[in-house]
Parts: C-alpha cells; structure tokens; sequence
C-alpha cells in the first residue's frame, strides 16, 4: 500500500495525516500502532525504551470507542488501565479532565457518542505514553470538546510527547501535514 514513505517527527510536534477516504490514513496509523505488519521496512522510535517495541510506547485512539457498555466510565477507564499496564492510580483526574466527572458511575451504554469519544481520550491521560497515534481524534466531539482535547494534545506535546493524527478536520493545535494517497 505505501511504497517508499519515510517520515519523521520529533518529540513535542504533531504531524496530520491528510488524504482522501481510503488513502490510507488508518492503515499508515494501525502499522505504526504494530496492529499491521509492514510487509517491508521498519518502524523506530529514537530515545523511546530500546527493548520496547514502538507500539507498548504508543497509544492508539481509532474511530471506534472501545468500551464496554454495561461497564460504568471509571470501571472503563479502570479495565484499560489495568490492561495497558498502568499504575495502580484513581482514574478520577482523567475523567475529570474530558469532562465527566458527572457520569464516573453511569454505564458506558448511556453516553453520548461525544461522551464516549471523550471517555476514550481519557485512556490516553490514564496510561501515560510517549507517542499519541489519533484517527479522526474529533469526530463526535462538539466545539466545547474538541477545545478540551486541543488543551490536553497541547499539554502532551509540551511534555515532549509526539502526535500523529489522520484527520480531515483541523485538530486546533499546530501541526505539520503529511499528504497521504495521490488524490489526497
């Protein structure tokens, strides 16, 4: 699918993945996140832990929010914890970060797609990671989310943090574009 790509961002930069629908976006983001196997070339992270391969050093956020539904927001954000290997911690301050706190107890089935699209941020506050990889990281989140979420990339990226986000929307943060596909 990619024949002779070759990139590189550095730590606090954002890098847009822009190209029509079906250019390749998803794919690029799931290779980079190991979800793909690349059938050539490689995949580093300079100054990330040597023996941990690039996708224990990212978090991916695809279209989809992966969440249980009758699992209530905080025991969401507890089980991905849990699985991502993070530290025993209250998940509260993630959640109160997107926005929330109200609904720590409500079941996942009750949100808003805008509330399960922010319950997904969270995941990236919960288990901190050096690489954000973003597939359309705004779709469902109204004008008021989407400024959180700019807020939240931004304080990652000042952290020495790095982005990379398919989007065919403007993320509200600084970013360098990368064109994917011919007809992009």
């Amino acid at each position: 699918m990619f024949d002779g790509l070759d990139f590189e961002t550095a730590g606090g930069e954002a890098l847009a993945l822009v190209g029509h629908n079906g250019a390749g976006k998803t794919s690029l983001l799931r290779l980079i996140a190991g979800l793909l196997v690349p059938a050539a070339g490689t995949i580093s992270f300079d100054g990330g832990e040597a023996d941990t391969p690039v996708a224990e050093q990212a978090h991916y956020l695809g279209h989809r929010d992966a969440l249980k539904p009758s699992l209530s927001v905080a025991e969401n954000l507890a089980f991905w914890r849990d699985f991502l290997g993070g530290e025993p911690t209250d998940c509260g301050a993630a959640i109160a970060a997107v926005g929330l706190a109200h609904a720590a107890e409500l079941p996942a089935a009750y949100l808003s797609a805008g509330q399960r699209r922010r319950l997904s941020i969270a995941r990236l506050l919960v288990v901190r990671r050096p690489i954000w990889l973003l597939d359309e990281p705004t779709s469902a989140l109204d004008v008021k989310g989407q400024a959180l979420f700019a807020g939240l990339m931004q304080e990652h990226l000042a952290s020495g943090g790095l982005i990379v986000a398919a989007t065919h929307s403007p993320l509200g943060i600084q970013t360098r574009e990368m064109r994917i596909g011919a007809a992009a």
